[in-house]
């Protein structure tokens, strides 16, 4: 049985980003906590980031993220892609379970253990159990709704994707940055 935390969207719309969070934390089939927080503020306010997966592998990532976006000094996508490669190769980062979604209002990208950094086309993206749900839910606000905040495109999504799977919630935390 594994612990996990799930699900993260991510998006840019209209000159801002977001990311929300579910709260919940599941072990096997039960869930064991539904207020847990999985998205964070780094690199004084500029960059956020959240996670889906093993909860203590994201935050030995986070930690190592945080390195590589100081010794990168901001520059996001080349410390996502050093991260990667640094995870994929390492004995005891590769078996890390997690998925790490980030963004700094120019970019948004998903961070795996399998060396993928992915930068979507449309600025969404949706990750852990609930993910691919989020992500479509986000999808349509943001095409229906081109008014809409970033903030409320991401807690409206992360709600729709919580009435559909059952290792999401609705205790959802929203950060933003400009």
């Amino acid at each position: 049985m594994k612990t996990r935390s799930t699900t993260i969207i991510g998006l840019m719309h209209n000159g801002k980003a977001a990311m929300a969070g579910d709260g919940q934390v599941t072990y096997g089939e039960t869930v064991w906590k539904t207020s847990a927080t999985k998205v964070r503020s780094m690199y004084d306010g500029k960059i956020l980031s959240g996670f889906a997966g093993a909860a203590a592998d994201a935050l030995a990532l986070y930690e190592l993220l945080e390195k590589k976006i100081e010794e990168f000094e901001g520059n996001l996508p080349k410390a996502c892609v050093e991260l990667a490669k640094e995870w994929r190769t390492d004995r005891q980062l590769r078996n890390l379970e997690a998925v790490i979604g980030i963004t700094d209002n120019k970019h948004i990208l998903l961070v795996s253990g399998t060396g993928d950094v992915i930068e979507p086309d449309d600025g969404i993206i949706g990750i852990g159990s609930g993910g691919e749900y989020a992500l479509a839910a986000a999808r349509a606000l943001k095409l229906a709704n081109p008014k809409m905040t970033a903030e409320k495109i991401a807690k409206t999504a992360l709600e729709i994707a919580a009435d559909i799977c059952i290792y999401t919630n609705k205790n959802i935390k929203v950060e933003s940055i400009k």
